[in-house]
């Protein structure tokens, strides 16, 4: 996810796609440094005021299940819940993790600025299909993207989907996916 800091100095987290959030559209530019500064006119007119600085987040979560396996997942489904997503979090329990959910289709990335924990994502598509995953190492700025458009990405523990077989083309299920 991209952070930059507002006046207050409280950072916020944009996933650097091409995805609709509740705010408009935030697109790559080919013009070097025009998505910056898009970002930050962004923080002017929104300032982060609801995120505590330094603070995990804690939302409402669902049961998942890939398999035999049953994923707890918090879900950060508004702007500020997914911009802020695991970060400052010390640990997360074994099967716990966070379900991002995006109003379109788009490829999304993430990087770990502030994200203290190695994590692995699973990008999803609509029915829960596994596309890709990646693993991904604590406060990098190294983007982690889906292989084609998605709604859904998985954020767990690294080395989780490895541990259990689950590749692309495996499937999770759930309520976010129309199946259980």
């Amino acid at each position: 996810m991209t952070h930059i800091k507002t006046a207050s100095h409280r950072p916020l987290r944009f996933s650097c796609t091409s995805s609709r959030t509740a705010f408009g559209a935030l697109r790559r530019s080919a013009v070097p440094g025009f998505g910056g500064l898009i970002a930050a006119s962004f923080a002017l007119f929104f300032p982060a005021t609801s995120l505590a600085q330094g603070q995990p987040q804690q939302l409402p979560s669902v049961a998942l299940q890939a398999g035999i396996h049953v994923i707890r997942a918090e879900v950060a489904r508004t702007p500020e819940q997914r911009q802020t997503g695991l970060m400052f979090r010390k640990e997360l329990a074994p099967n716990d993790a966070m379900l991002f959910v995006f109003e379109l289709p788009a490829q999304q990335c993430f990087w770990m600025k502030n994200t203290l924990i190695p994590l692995s994502i699973a990008f999803l598509r609509d029915d829960g299909t596994i596309v890709n995953i990646a693993d991904m190492k604590p406060q990098t700025l190294d983007s982690h993207c889906s292989a084609e458009p998605v709604r859904f990405a998985l954020e767990m523990n690294q080395g989780w989907f490895a541990k259990r077989g689950l590749k692309p083309g495996a499937k999770i299920k759930g309520e976010p996916f129309g199946n259980r």
